[in-house]
């Protein structure tokens, strides 16, 4: 399963009900009881749009994991996965971004981890930690990385659909998040960063890091 649809299927039920909203406020209110409810209802299309993206295909090349604005950029430990100093990128996703999770860069798919916590504003440090959210572990020709997948404030809900053993190929598309939330990817150190705190990001099109043949493991 692709998961290529314009709309991502997770959305249909939000947009029948926003659009059985509509309809009831337009028999309870007529057109202008109606108007809310149909503005409600694009809005539910537009928030689950899917679109198509230019995936850059370049050998060591690292795409976004998801639209949003680069929150920071930092040195850190990381134990979950790849258990060393990682370079992680934070990217956070408002109401208004694409929420479709994309693959970094191609490799296999070798742990994955759903743990349960807290709805903290997904823009705060310690929203990484306290926050429900959905690890993805990816072995790759240059070393582990590490993609989470955190909720926020609003946003309530993780799909994932890849699996243990999947191979995955850089800018497929491997979950959304619902709402509101925040996406982290987890680098090995010898990647070449090429973003920074406060930049607009665009899953699958931005290349956010690059490794070099010399680099490879």
């Amino acid at each position: 399963m692709n998961h290529s649809e314009p709309v991502a299927r997770e959305g249909w039920p939000f947009i029948g009900l926003f659009a059985a909203v509509a309809a009831g406020l337009y028999w309870m209110a007529g057109t202008s009881g109606a108007l809310a409810g149909l503005v409600l209802t694009g809005f539910g299309v537009f928030f689950f749009r899917n679109p198509q993206r230019q995936i850059v295909q370049q050998k060591g090349t690292v795409v976004a994991p998801a639209d949003g604005r680069v929150m920071d950029v930092k040195i850190m430990a990381e134990d979950h996965y790849i258990h060393d100093r990682v370079i992680r990128v934070r990217i956070f996703l408002n109401i208004f971004n694409v929420h479709i999770n994309r693959v970094p860069i191609a490799g296999k798919v070798e742990w994955i981890e759903k743990v349960s916590g807290l709805y903290l504003p997904a823009y705060k440090d310690e929203a990484s930690d306290k926050n429900a959210r959905n690890y993805v572990g990816i072995v790759t020709e240059w070393g582990k990385i590490l993609v989470v997948q955190i909720t926020g404030l609003i946003a309530r809900r993780l799909v994932c659909w890849v699996q243990v053993g999947d191979n995955l190929q850089t800018g497929q598309r491997f979950g959304l998040i619902r709402f509101g939330s925040c996406t982290e990817i987890y680098l090995p150190q010898l990647a070449s960063i090429l973003v920074e705190p406060g930049q607009k990001v665009k899953g699958g099109e931005t290349v956010i890091a690059r490794f070099y043949e010399q680099e490879q493991r």
